[in-house]
């Protein structure tokens, strides 16, 4: 078979390697991989559609008028009051469980899809999204001038720009009645305040996490699970509060995707509490290498001291040794006694005086610089240094011969005086 004749087609819109139509994104956000877009008749089983709007809102719609629609599709979906431009986000069978994981109260909230946008929708699609920011701004200012406890995070127009929904934070139940009459006078649209948490403004907002990629919750995280404390020390994280918080200033979601395995590993690790009795020494579990299964002992219950690394099945057969009155040499897994190493000494083959060369090689480099200030700008020191080296030589030796008879003097003098008051 000739290979060199043939023709590869290679999708560069599918980083999986698989369907090609399951695998676009849609604004970068809150995108399903469609696993059955090459099944053939998945798009006719069912009419449900799953249509994504600005950031983290979606809906699901019956296509009631039979449309051709693919993933990607730029679509008017029925609204109250009017209609929302949006992108068709995933189709088939596998928008059945999407509504069963949103939790749908009743079939009411599934509306309809009109048609495809026409060019005059995209227009004013495009026109009301121009005024999202210059309105949260304002916005904001009106609150703040109300004296109200809240922040106003984002704000989304419907893409006939009839309506507006505001969606904001705050801490304490919030009044704002006032405030939906003064943004109606101001912005002439249909008010809707909604609110939301600080993972949900996350991610309406987006950005880069710690881990050098999007946020989690700007784009495929749709419901937030709590995370607690506990997912990191199971993890045997340490619990620094900065490094745990994510860009919502809460503790990071990412915490809880691989828990359920650290758990499952620590179970086949030994209790902490239990100590490994051997016949050189007792042991205490200083740490763990919980996904290695790994245990690290200490002959010390708080210091590290005479550490020894040993697997967790061998700690479980010694801790099966000990409730049977027995102890193992050591442990090492060939079960060998440990062998002890001696005092080492430090400075062996070492030379001490390797610190004096030092200094003497300093002090006659410091010398030699004293000495070139002093001599520079003067005469050759022939005539002029020789004498004053004999005097400085010969003074020393003539006050040692001189004070060497005055102290015996002195002494005798003493004598004397003492054997005088003796014999009175």
């Amino acid at each position: 078979m000739d290979y060199k004749n043939m023709d590869y087609k290679i999708h560069s819109g599918c980083d999986r390697g698989l369907s090609c139509k399951g695998c676009g994104r849609q604004d970068k956000q809150l995108n399903t991989y469609d696993w059955l877009a090459d099944v053939p008749g998945n798009a006719e089983s069912t009419d449900l559609v799953e249509v994504q709007f600005k950031n983290t809102r979606k809906g699901y719609y019956h296509n009631v008028n039979g449309l051709d629609l693919h993933k990607g599709d730029i679509v008017a979906v029925e609204a109250n009051p009017g209609h929302d431009i949006g992108v068709v986000t995933l189709t088939g069978q596998l928008v059945k469980l999407q509504i069963k994981k949103a939790n749908l109260k009743g079939p009411d909230e599934i509306r309809r899809v009109y048609r495809l946008a026409k060019p005059v929708d995209l227009e004013k699609y495009e026109e009301a999204k121009a005024r999202e920011h210059k309105t949260m701004i304002e916005s904001r200012q009106i609150a703040k001038g109300l004296g109200l406890q809240m922040k106003i995070g984002d704000v989304e127009f419907q893409g006939d720009g009839n309506k507006a929904i505001f969606y904001y934070i705050a801490d304490e139940r919030v009044d704002f009645r006032q405030l939906i009459k003064d943004l109606a006078a101001a912005f002439h649209v249909r008010i809707e305040m909604k609110q939301i948490g600080a993972r949900q403004e996350a991610g309406r907002i987006g950005g880069t996490g710690p881990c050098g990629r999007e946020l989690c919750c700007a784009t495929w995280m749709k419901n937030f699970s709590s995370v607690s404390t506990n997912a990191a020390r199971f993890q045997d994280i340490s619990l620094n509060p900065q490094k745990l918080a994510g860009m919502c200033a809460k503790l990071k979601c990412c915490l809880n995707y691989e828990v359920d395995g650290y758990i499952e590993a620590s179970k086949k690790l030994p209790s902490k509490e239990i100590q490994l009795q051997t016949m050189d020494n007792e042991y205490f579990l200083f740490k763990t290498d919980i996904l290695a299964g790994m245990c690290t002992y200490s002959t010390d219950k708080n210091l590290a001291a005479n550490l020894e690394t040993i697997t967790a099945e061998r700690a479980r057969a010694i801790i099966e040794m000990n409730k049977k009155g027995e102890k193992p040499l050591s442990l090492l897994e060939d079960d060998k006694a440990r062998v002890m190493e001696g005092p080492k000494d430090l400075l062996a083959g070492g030379d001490i005086s390797r610190f004096d060369k030092a200094k003497k090689k300093k002090n006659k480099n410091n010398r030699n610089k004293n000495k070139g200030p002093r001599n520079s700008g003067q005469q050759p020191a022939e005539n002029n240094n020789a004498q004053p080296a004999e005097k400085n030589v010969q003074q020393p030796a003539e006050n040692t011969q001189q004070a060497q008879p005055n102290n015996n003097q002195h002494r005798n003098n003493r004598r004397n005086n003492y054997k005088k008051n003796v014999q009175r």
